[in-house]
């Protein structure tokens, strides 16, 4: 997979994303965000769009060290040529994250100089 470094140092990746096995997939662009341990984080709003349902919730420990209990949903990814089951927790950013959660496994390649990623 191929991604880019935006202007601002973000390592970004578009991943492909639905509700269901029966939905249309939508596009989404991620920062990869290595400090979080999770697959993916989505903003609500955007899960609102998505039509994604919720799943769970759970708790979670934020970097300030508060704990706080957070939503979660499933969604489907296509990764590497799969579909993938991954859980997606809700949040009030503007930006989604995709965790080391979906990192396992593979390389990560970020280049800053060139602007480029890769996820081998």
């Amino acid at each position: 997979m191929k991604g880019e470094v935006d202007d601002a140092g973000r390592a970004l990746i578009v991943l492909r994303v639905r509700s269901s096995a029966d939905a249309d997939s939508t596009e989404l662009a991620a920062w990869v965000d290595t400090a979080f341990t999770g697959e993916l984080v989505v903003p609500r709003r955007a899960i609102e769009r998505m039509g994604l349902w919720q799943s769970a919730a759970v708790m979670a420990g934020l970097a300030d060290g508060t704990q706080v209990v957070l939503e979660t949903y499933s969604c489907i990814v296509e990764w590497f040529g799969q579909e993938r089951v991954v859980e997606v927790v809700g949040n009030d950013g503007q930006f989604p994250l995709l965790g080391v959660g979906l990192l396992r496994d593979r390389r990560l390649d970020i280049d800053y100089r060139s602007r480029t990623l890769s996820i081998h």
